[in-house]
């Protein structure tokens, strides 16, 4: 794994020459983790958790946390382990306040400049999705969102889900590449032969790395590098 850096310009971007489809995730990748938006869903899950399963606060928030270590996606564990419905499930977690978020004129000229296809595949829903996309001022930059809903309320990392949304995509993977803050989320693209970018503050440890090509703690400046 190559961790970002200016004098590494010209390998990364040659790196990337084959690649005509980009594959953003959303939480914590198209926006920094510091505006902490992800905090306000993380407490709308624990109280869904709270008052669904009729559980106390503290068992609540540890099996929103146990699921989503277990299944990819606190929904994901509700589906499995209570026969949870989804719908109302991700209506309920993603009703919270986008006013955290600013335009980011600089990120987005950046996307914009990508060749081929942009594609936006996130754990949440794809309303959700698109109401995170106005709030960054991104528009109409990307040709395609993609949520949970679209992979069969399977959630990355699982293998199906990714097949369901590359599938529906078109996208061919070999010409690929994906940016994902959950290094898990970035196995099965890895196995299927696309560039993989693990965006968040601090890398992972190498012997944890092998399916990350490249880190970078600031997405603007790896895409300006491209």
């Amino acid at each position: 794994m190559r961790r970002f850096r200016p004098s590494w310009v010209f390998m990364v971007a040659e790196s990337f020459a084959h690649v005509r489809t980009w594959v953003f995730d959303l939480d914590n990748t198209l926006y920094p983790p510091a505006t902490r938006l992800f905090d306000q869903i993380d407490r709308r899950m624990t109280d869904y958790v709270q008052r669904v399963l009729g559980v106390d606060l503290a068992e609540a928030d540890r099996l929103r946390k146990l699921y989503w270590r277990e299944y990819g996606t606190t929904l994901a564990g509700l589906m499995a382990r209570h026969g949870v419905e989804p719908e109302a499930f991700l209506v309920e977690v993603h009703d919270i306040d986008f006013s955290v978020l600013a335009p980011d004129t600089g990120l987005g000229e950046r996307i914009a400049a990508l060749p081929g296809r942009k594609i936006v595949y996130t754990n949440g829903s794809a309303p959700y999705a698109g109401q995170v996309i106005g709030a960054l001022g991104f528009g109409d930059l990307f040709d395609a969102v993609y949520g949970i809903e679209n992979a069969g309320y399977h959630p990355k990392p699982r293998v199906e889900a990714f097949e369901a949304v590359f599938t529906a995509d078109r996208l061919d993977p070999g010409t690929a590449a994906m940016f994902e803050d959950d290094p898990r989320n970035l196995r099965v693209p890895h196995s299927l032969g696309m560039r993989t970018v693990h965006v968040a503050p601090a890398p992972l440890p190498a012997a944890e790395a092998a399916h990350i090509h490249h880190h970078t703690d600031d997405l603007r400046a790896f895409l300006a590098g491209l």
